[in-house]
């Protein structure tokens, strides 16, 4: 298959490109390479430094004699630029990872909010138009958060909710609650890729994915020096998991927010990839719009801390449990029980927390601490206007 990726450049973006180029699928990366600029920006930096993708490219070819074409170019700012990907490429499949993934990021400012809305719901409505003109048979596989949902104090379906209302009966989007800037981008998202597979027959998965941990896939472990992904630990892009782990290397805190209740989807990010392939073997139909519940696991955040302590203290680490005011706005104690059935119907093999994942992530960041800064792990976004 072809299969274009957007946003590979990523931390999803470049694994999954990997992944499909050591499977055989003939693959494009598309990246503006704007994260970098906003890294720069905050002064954000992951773990270890990640060569430039034009490097990452040439180094994977010379790596494994498989080809994975590039073009740097933005969907939002440049229409363009998207007409003249799918005119050159003309993919089976699109996977679209191309968006400002920080809720935090999202939360700084004004100019950060019209960031994240731009960036993420033109470039989504530059793709769809994109595709309508120059490919339309191609399945939109699109990266999707849980966090559209919030936590209804009902079962969170997939996608979709059959209610009934004075005597009638009908299946509609399931409510959105979204929690941040960032979450209502992907709302607005949602509902235009819905609209355009309704409208023009477009054929779309839509991948609403739980918070994503780890450093490594198989394909990163090749090379972990050339190949591997972007690790962030900050406050801003990094995510609970691995900033816990990066506390835990360096003997700091683990800074859990508010009474740490608060429950979320996790997964592995070998089944992020995982979940995408599935998707792909098994495309929309013509005019379909699915919703996928992507992840594998539901935890706690004070759980998640509590694994870490664990692992921690099993390697000879003093660690340490601190609760800190919750920068964000979100219920502490809430009911959470998300369907996930569709994934594991086509076949998803989870890879589950254990405490070896734990302790392997714990021995690889502790090699490398003298790259952390430390400046970066504590929140510094406030939702809650002072």
């Amino acid at each position: 298959m072809r299969i274009l990726i957007l946003g590979g450049d990523g931390y999803l973006g470049w694994p999954t490109a990997m992944y499909f180029s050591r499977k055989g699928h003939e693959v494009m990366v598309a990246d503006s390479l704007a994260k970098r600029h906003w890294e720069h920006e905050e002064g954000i930096m992951p773990l270890w430094p990640i060569p430039p993708l034009h490097a990452r490219v040439r180094h994977w070819r010379e790596l494994t004699g498989k080809e994975i074409q590039h073009r740097i170019g933005d969907i939002a700012l440049n229409p363009r630029f998207v007409y003249q990907l799918l005119d050159e490429f003309k993919p089976d499949a699109i996977v679209h990872y191309a968006e400002q993934p920080s809720a935090p990021f999202s939360m700084i400012s004004r100019e950060k909010a019209v960031l994240t809305q731009q960036n993420n719901v033109v470039g989504t409505l530059n793709l769809l138009f994109a595709i309508k003109s120059r490919c339309p048979n191609a399945h939109l596989v699109k990266l999707g958060t849980m966090g559209e949902y919030g936590t209804p104090n009902i079962d969170i379906e997939e996608g979709f909710i059959t209610i009934t209302h004075n005597g009638r009966t009908d299946t509609l989007p399931f409510p959105k609650q979204p929690a941040s800037f960032y979450h209502l981008s992907k709302v607005h998202d949602s509902h235009n890729i819905m609209f355009t597979c309704k409208v023009w027959e477009l054929r779309a998965t839509d991948l609403n994915q739980g918070v994503v941990y780890g450093i490594e896939t198989d394909e990163t472990r090749m090379n972990p020096d050339l190949l591997r992904t972007s690790f962030h630990y900050d406050a801003v892009f990094g995510t609970a998991l691995n900033r816990f782990c990066v506390q835990a290397a360096l003997g700091l805190p683990l800074t859990v927010y508010g009474g740490g209740h608060q429950r979320r989807g996790f997964l592995n990010i070998r089944d992020t990839i995982q979940c995408v392939d599935l998707a792909i073997l098994t495309p929309a139909k013509t005019g379909e719009y699915r919703v996928f519940n992507q992840f594998t696991e539901v935890f706690s955040i004070i759980e998640l801390a509590e694994k870490v302590k664990r692992a921690g203290e099993g390697l000879g680490l003093a660690v340490k449990i601190e609760h800190i005011e919750n920068p964000r706005m979100e219920l502490d104690q809430h009911y959470y029980n998300p369907k996930h059935t569709a994934l594991p119907g086509l076949g998803l093999k989870p890879r589950l927390l254990t405490d070896e994942i734990v302790t392997g992530m714990l021995q690889t960041i502790h090699e490398s601490k003298m790259h952390i800064d430390t400046e970066l792990v504590q929140p510094r976004v406030k939702w809650r206007a002072e």
